[in-house]
């Protein structure tokens, strides 16, 4: 049986490394658009809401076609603030049990963010027993971003439990030169989304403080530090996060080869 979810779209204006990022052009639409409409061509979602600070965005939401809620501009995470928000997405999620369903967080720097693996998040949460506390997608990663410090890593058990999640190479390889760690093991990229459980998140405030999250600046530290499980499933690939001016280029020139590929040719009906 799938359980109730709703998509959870977390995002601020004053980005702290790319401010107003999430407006900006990609293929002729605002970045924060494509995500909405990527997570909205998923077919498990019982709804996709943005949740922000801003009501610029707020409104920009409405006019595209999605709901929208506030939240205080003192969320110091994209975790925390859909936590400030749960009990109404657990309602427009169409769920009455907080233990039986999920709250997907898909940050709004995902241009290109892939709805089957949206899909996949819920199949893999409906058809684990019992029902994870927290899911989230990993890949591959190839050699050539092992040491790049703009890509989240994540350290996994034999089982798939996700040990920790850093910016450095995880593992270190001792006495190997680090240009040839990737020959020695396998490295994990981690995908900008996570699945909650909601009632995790109805107790996001009441976790203690993390030193890692806050020397990482990475909210997944977090539920680690609290003993709060976070399991893991493969996809094929990456999804790219926006948070360079480098990447958002990176994302132009994605965007620019996708739409350029899909456009029919000229005389064509």
């Amino acid at each position: 049986m799938t359980l109730p979810c709703v998509v959870a779209v977390p995002a601020r204006l004053e980005s702290s490394r790319l401010p107003g990022k999430v407006l900006a052009d990609i293929g002729g639409k605002p970045m924060l658009q494509r995500v909405l409409e990527g997570c909205g061509a998923a077919q498990a979602p019982a709804a996709v809401v943005l949740c922000t600070d801003s009501q610029e965005l707020a409104e920009q939401a409405r006019q595209w076609g999605f709901e929208a809620l506030l939240t205080s501009p003192a969320c110091e995470s994209g975790s925390e603030r859909i936590a400030s928000v749960a009990e109404q997405l657990v309602a427009r999620a169409g769920g009455g049990d907080p233990e039986r369903t999920l709250i997907i967080n898909v940050q709004g720097d995902q241009p290109f963010i892939n709805p089957a693996v949206i899909d996949a998040m819920v199949s893999e949460f409906s058809r684990r027993s019992p029902t994870p506390e927290v899911l989230t997608p990993v890949y591959r990663m190839g050699a050539e971003k092992v040491h790049n410090p703009n890509v989240v890593k994540t350290l996994l058990a034999a089982d798939g439990r996700a040990l920790y999640f850093s910016r450095s190479a995880l593992p270190h390889v001792r006495g190997v030169d680090p240009a040839d760690w990737p020959a020695h093991t396998t490295y994990w990229g981690h995908v900008g989304l996570y699945g909650y459980r909601a009632d995790v998140l109805q107790r996001w405030n009441s976790l203690p403080r993390s030193p890692l999250e806050h020397t990482e600046k990475l909210e997944q530290l977090r539920l680690i530090e609290a003993g709060i499980t976070i399991g893991s499933f493969q996809v094929a690939g990456e999804s790219l996060s926006v948070d360079t001016a480098e990447q958002l280029e990176q994302a132009r020139e994605i965007a620019l080869a996708i739409f350029t590929s899909a456009r029919p040719p000229k005389g064509d009906p």
